[in-house]
């Protein structure tokens, strides 16, 4: 599962052909929330409330790119790093 993000202890990755919605997986100190990338709702798992804003945060100022490696993803193309949340 390639990351294409990490910041403040949480990583962000995406599967290749993964089941839709459209969606990202992230990680963070054992735990992993998958968050739909169309509203950034959680549809499976659970992050601790801090990880889980800093996640949303980052999340609103890359929806584009996020969108646009879920499709190379679903092509089986490389993913594009994103850049973190400073």
């Amino acid at each position: 599962m390639p990351s294409v993000s990490q910041f403040f202890g949480i990583a962000i990755y995406m599967y290749f052909n993964d089941h839709t919605p459209p969606h990202f997986h992230a990680e963070y100190g054992g735990n992993e929330a998958l968050y739909e990338i169309e509203t950034l709702r959680i549809y499976a798992g659970k992050l601790p409330r801090r990880a889980h804003n800093l996640v949303i945060e980052w999340a609103d100022l890359h929806r584009s790119e996020l969108m646009d490696n879920w499709q190379r993803a679903r092509r089986g193309l490389s993913l594009i790093d994103i850049e973190p949340l400073e």
